[in-house]
């Protein structure tokens, strides 16, 4: 369980909103940082960042918020509160008390007597602006209408579970406010009633299948992710791939820049998630999410979906169904079977056809850069039925 932890800047606090402005928004070059850290901490950050500005923060060092700062764990959320407004949304990357970092960064604005510095120092991954009345986030957590910001603080233990137990993670939910779009709760055991089941295996190949034709199915499905990972990595994305399959791709086309530890705190349940065929993510956030199905069922990789649907209903990233052309039919008789309609499956997967990967590679091949999430999204396609 992930904790939310608080930062208030009150109205008309100018020396913070200028270091906020200063090593926030336009983040810090990483030597600047660097020279103030242990090794073990620099590798750290290194891997995180891989040589991209830091976004870096801190408190003061009281006894009051040393307490709360040493919960602080990767992974952790934390909210950037200006006045009545969220302006920030981030992840813990790394934390460390530093007061020659802290006097590096935030020099005083005016002279006169010396502070106590920010030395309780936090790193942010994937800060993300949101700009969301803070009366928007009070009853996600049970905080009552007259609930006073101070300061630094953590929501706590009992109003964390309440929340997890309603939903999937905290970025979904206030993006899809921030966009105004629908939060959606996680759905209790109940949800479909006695008469729609979710599947629990997918459906037997056909039989009829020859071995030379089996042996295509695995050999294109092979490729396609090693395709989608190697264009996953052009997009400055790290990349999954499940264990099993990571020594075939490795030996079939000496690729080996494979994500070691895919759970690395994120939110989502990653039984669910660990065995989708590709995944582009970030340290703590997941980008895009691939299934490879050129089967005749069309069907393991919905069923996979489905789950995360389940346990993540609010998931923003996109959810692509990778397969032939000639597939497109059959991937649409699935999506409307009657489970997939209840979940609005295809309002979240897209289709995204072989041949459409196989141009990105083809016009990216030679490149280290360029690619992006969009530029798959704009080559898929929504498979939209009226509900």
């Amino acid at each position: 369980m992930k904790n939310i932890f608080l930062v208030y800047i009150p109205p008309g606090n100018t020396e913070a909103m200028v270091h906020y402005e200063e090593t926030i928004r336009q983040r810090v070059q990483p030597n600047r940082i660097f020279q103030y850290l242990a090794p073990g901490m620099k590798e750290r950050l290194q891997r995180i960042f891989v040589g991209r500005p830091i976004a870096v923060w801190g408190s003061r060092d009281s006894s009051v918020n040393r307490a709360k700062f040493e919960k602080m764990r990767p992974g952790d959320e934390i909210l950037v509160i200006e006045g009545p407004t969220i302006r920030l949304l981030a992840k813990i990357a790394a934390t460390t008390v530093n007061p020659d970092l802290s006097r590096e960064l935030w020099k005083p604005l005016h002279t006169g007597p010396s502070q106590s510095g920010w030395d309780l120092i936090y790193f942010l991954a994937n800060p993300q602006q949101i700009d969301l009345p803070f009366d928007r986030f009070r009853p996600l957590v049970g905080y009552r209408d007259n609930y006073q910001l101070r300061g630094f603080s953590t929501v706590a233990r009992e109003k964390l579970e309440a929340f997890y137990q309603r939903y999937d993670d905290l970025y979904s939910v206030l993006m899809q406010m921030k966009h105004q779009k629908p939060v959606h709760e996680i759905p209790q055991h109940d949800l479909f009633g006695d008469d729609v089941r979710l599947p629990q295996a997918a459906e037997p190949p056909d039989k009829e299948l020859d071995d030379a034709f089996r042996d295509k199915v695995v050999s294109d499905h092979l490729r396609m992710q090693w395709t989608l990972a190697n264009l996953g990595r052009k997009a400055g994305n790290k990349v999954w791939v499940p264990n099993g399959d990571q020594g075939r791709i490795r030996n079939q086309y000496q690729f080996n820049d494979f994500e070691t530890d895919f759970a690395a705190g994120l939110d989502t349940q990653t039984k669910y998630v660990e065995n989708i065929d590709v995944v582009w993510k970030e340290e703590f956030r997941i980008d895009a999410a691939f299934e490879i199905e050129n089967s005749t069922a069309i069907y393991s990789g919905l069923l996979r979906f489905a789950d995360l649907t389940l346990v993540a209903p609010n998931t923003l990233y996109p959810l692509f169904i990778v397969a032939p052309r000639e597939k497109r039919n059959q991937l649409v008789n699935q999506l409307s079977r009657p489970t997939f309609q209840k979940l609005r499956l295809d309002r979240k997967v897209r289709y995204l056809p072989y041949e459409a990967v196989d141009e990105i590679h083809r016009f990216f091949e030679g490149r280290d850069r360029g690619v992006s999430v969009d530029v798959i999204v704009d080559r898929s396609e929504e498979i939209h039925f009226h509900h």
